[in-house]
């Protein structure tokens, strides 16, 4: 079961099931209350919309079907996320230990691993909590937050990141930099991911790991109280083989030594995908922008064949303006990409509506004065 929450099991007290808001499965001892996260909880008599499922043995109150009300059973239901139910049938990617009921999802990974193309949002420009959800809304599978082209610092990403896992989709974070004071931390603070730019040796790749990961497979640091668990204590032995297997590390390849040793980083253990920065490779080869150039199309087909080889994912970076070349490169076997910027975004939408209300003005003011 997903975010390590157990099934609703059936309580004799329970006598029906409304609709009502509640942030956690919950159950009140003296009134034999269960309270189950807002989500769409999924049944075998089909979908009940958003705002969470309550219930309890008051008298008073009925649902409006009298079969539904015979037939719903809450040992049917298991919480997932904070933000879902689910059937116990309902075939769900999780990450788990087998010491514990611990799980944890990460949305870009899963869609991935199905075959499919995973698309994020980045975020440079807006700093509140509110973006996450607009993200889920939208329809994308994560949230970049970009370090490295922003001011932002760890406690706003951290913010960014524990809504985003509420919102349900996975937080990723770009480090401004490959110093594992950074990468820790970001991944301490609620991201599924971590993106390094700069990348210049296989070394370099194997520090992140190290950072990234926690033993055996790196030396992360570990410590209690996460928010990817809802800032529980579980024990370690039990929540670190979770993380680690939820974790994407992202070396960046955008660089000439990293594309020269582009293999031997993809072999590296505990790299999970490796992202093409095409705005700064062009750039150290010469050819700044010039996506067209050969050699860039030359670049992505040998990061794709390195990762193709040993099990790794390709990701498209720089190239939202261009959806031609992103479907180009995703044909080749990248399979999830840096879709679109909220800044860019917010500021074609706001240009748009401002043209479309010149115009408005423009003819409003020429009938007002007898022109038109």
């Amino acid at each position: 079961m997903p975010a390590a929450i157990g099934a609703v099991p059936w309580c004799s007290e329970t006598r029906m099931l409304r609709l009502r808001g509640a942030p956690m499965l919950q159950r009140h001892i003296n009134h034999g209350v269960w309270k189950v996260p807002s989500c769409v909880a999924r049944t075998s008599l089909g979908r009940f919309p958003t705002n969470s499922l309550h219930t309890s043995h008051s008298k008073k109150r009925s649902l409006a079907s009298t079969n539904t009300r015979k037939r719903l059973n809450p040992s049917h239901l298991h919480i997932c996320q904070p933000s879902s139910i689910s059937l116990i049938q309902t075939p769900v990617k999780k990450y788990t230990s087998a010491t514990m009921a611990v799980e944890l999802r990460n949305t870009i990974k899963e869609k991935m691993e199905k075959g499919e193309v995973a698309y994020t949002l980045s975020v440079k420009t807006v700093r509140t909590v509110e973006i996450s959800m607009m993200a889920k809304t939208a329809g994308f599978d994560g949230i970049l937050i970009d370090m490295e082209h922003s001011s932002f610092d760890l406690d706003t990403t951290g913010q960014i990141c524990i809504s985003a896992l509420y919102a349900g989709i996975a937080p990723i974070v770009r480090a401004p930099s490959k110093d594992p004071f950074y990468v820790s931390r970001i991944l301490d603070g609620g991201a599924l991911g971590v993106i390094v730019p700069h990348i210049r040796s296989v070394q370099d790749a194997k520090d992140v790991v190290q950072a990234a990961k926690f033993q055996p497979v790196g030396v992360r640091s570990s410590t209690n109280g996460l928010p990817h668990f809802q800032f529980r204590s579980i024990p370690a032995k039990v929540s670190n083989p979770v993380c680690n297997a939820s974790t994407l590390v992202i070396p960046m390849i955008e660089t000439l030594e990293a594309l020269e040793l582009v293999d031997e980083i993809a072999a590296v253990e505990g790299v999970d995908s490796l992202l093409i920065g095409t705005n700064d490779l062009t750039a150290e080869m010469g050819i700044p922008g010039d996506y067209e150039n050969p050699r860039l199309t030359e670049a992505y087909e040998r990061t794709i064949a390195a990762c193709n080889k040993h099990g790794k994912w390709v990701g498209v970076g720089g190239l939202h303006s261009r959806l031609d070349l992103v479907e180009k490169f995703c044909a080749m076997g990248a399979r999830w990409v840096m879709a679109a910027t909220d800044g860019p975004l917010l500021l074609a939408g706001a240009t748009k509506r401002g043209a479309e209300m010149a115009q408005l003005s423009a003819r409003v003011t020429g009938a007002t004065n007898g022109k038109h």
